[in-house]
């Protein structure tokens, strides 16, 4: 496992940096007031007013990324954990084996093989649809790539499996409490109201994605070198030694080790629904695994170190982009230009019909996501002035949730600026400018059909 990042990714997102500082020299600073509910920091509805500009200069710039690296300091150091934990895995043999394995089970049952993609990519779904799975793909994003490799897939599809399917229910979530259930809750709605709608808009959207996986899927085994990362994926290989072979013996220790993945898994669905487990609790728990996998499988105390010293430095690329992805949320913040740009968005909608309006509204909020990944903290934002702005202009409350969420999930697995997308990227070695080609028309499409989505809500009253 090797986190080879593209220097033009790093380069991608400082040029960003660079851009939100000049705007802060442009752009008018200005704020809302803000006050706490329910322990939310939440911003006053009217109370915008213009300031001080406060433009950030070189100083500024080149200390953003520092900051930035305290700031997502927990993204970055679970990374660290993961990639080491799986190092410790991948060194005792118990993957290759049992990938070995598995491949061989599909080779003598070709038939069960077309049902791969839909049915664990559906699983993803569920899982962000009713309780947020976001930055819980990133462990499964190293089980599912030398999986679809070992399929005949490449890296994109084992990327795509969990990151991508968690991300089209998330989306269409219909039970989120992180997204719908904050959003709602600030919109003063019953929670979770308007469930019906967000379930057909759940199976469209799951649909949707499954297909553009399985058509690239099919593709890639037809002719390999039609990959976007065909070249990466023929080193993986070699290094990952996948082929399916019949002298491949699992022993005792291998077993172990499986098992003790398999309890850790167990244990990360069991944390996250019953005790709402976070980036710490999963990291712990996979440091936990890092520690005991290597003596269960046959390694010493020392090689089992430095496994895992090889791991978490593979993942020191993606900690660099995470940091400076973080720094344009501290530019932009420090520069005062994030309210000003939610209140020129606001102000240019209240002129709209309605359904442009809730269109608008989906679009300014992906807009504001590039600067703000937190779905919580972007409704805190946001929806304290979408809300009410909704009342003015004729939609449903309901109908502003729905585009805040349609903003927050679709887009977000595209942007450079999240952290969970490029700790995805940098765990499956795929640079960002190549995903980004892969994935842009669908992004295009899911960017149509949630301005389609969101007609209905108008015509049918949705509330």
């Amino acid at each position: 496992m090797k986190a080879r990042l593209s220097f033009n990714t790093l380069l991608i997102v400082y040029g960003v940096v660079l851009l939100v500082a000049l705007a802060t020299w442009i752009v008018p600073g200005g704020e809302y007031r803000r006050e706490v509910k329910d322990g939310k920091t939440l911003v006053v509805p009217g109370s915008f007013v213009y300031g001080e500009s406060r433009p950030q200069g070189p100083g500024a710039v080149l200390a953003a990324p520092l900051r930035g690296f305290v700031e997502a300091a927990n993204i970055i150091a679970f990374l660290f954990v993961i990639g080491g934990s799986f190092m410790v895995i991948q060194r005792t043999g118990a993957i290759t084996v049992s990938l070995h394995r598995m491949a061989l089970v599909f080779a003598r049952k070709p038939h069960l093989q077309k049902y791969f993609i839909p049915v664990t990519m559906v699983i993803f779904a569920l899982a962000g649809g009713l309780f947020g799975m976001c930055e819980e793909t990133m462990p499964f994003v190293l089980i599912f790539i030398p999986l679809s490799l070992s399929l005949g897939y490449d890296s994109l599809v084992g990327t795509a499996i969990p990151f991508l399917g968690a991300a089209a229910g998330f989306a269409g979530s219909v039970f989120n409490p992180f997204t719908v259930g904050i959003a709602q809750h600030i919109a003063e709605l019953p929670l979770y109201s308007g469930y019906e709608y967000r379930i057909v808009i759940w199976v469209i959207s799951t649909v949707s994605m499954v297909t553009f996986v399985m058509l690239h899927a099919a593709r890639v085994r037809k002719q390999p070198e039609r990959s976007p990362v065909f070249d990466l994926d023929q080193e993986r290989r070699r290094t990952l030694e996948l082929e399916a072979r019949d002298d491949q013996q699992m022993t005792p220790g291998h077993k172990l080790v499986l098992g003790a993945f398999m309890l850790t898994l167990v244990l990360l669905v069991y944390g996250v629904l019953r005790h709402g487990w976070y980036i710490t609790e999963i990291g712990a728990l996979f440091l936990g695994l890092g520690l005991f996998a290597g003596p269960l499988g046959g390694l010493s105390l020392a090689k089992s170190a430095d496994a895992f010293k090889e791991g978490a430095r593979d993942m020191t690329g993606v900690a660099l982009i995470i940091g400076c992805a973080r720094a344009i949320l501290v530019v932009a913040g420090d520069g005062r230009i994030i309210d000003v740009l939610l209140y020129s968005v606001a102000s240019t909608i209240a002129g709209l019909h309605p359904i442009l309006a809730s269109q608008a509204m989906f679009v300014a909020q992906g807009v504001i996501n590039f600067f703000v990944h937190s779905g919580s903290g972007q409704a805190a934002l946001t929806m304290p002035v979408m809300a009410p702005l909704a009342d003015v202009v004729g939609i449903s409350r309901q109908t502003a949730v729905l585009a805040f969420q349609f903003g927050e999930g679709w887009i977000n697995p595209i942007l450079p600026t999240s952290g969970v997308t490029m700790g995805v990227l940098g765990l499956a070695g795929i640079s960002w400018d190549r995903w980004f080609r892969w994935m842009l028309p669908v992004q295009v499409y899911f960017f149509v059909l949630a301005l389609v989505l969101l007609i209905p809500p108008f015509l049918f009253h949705y509330h």
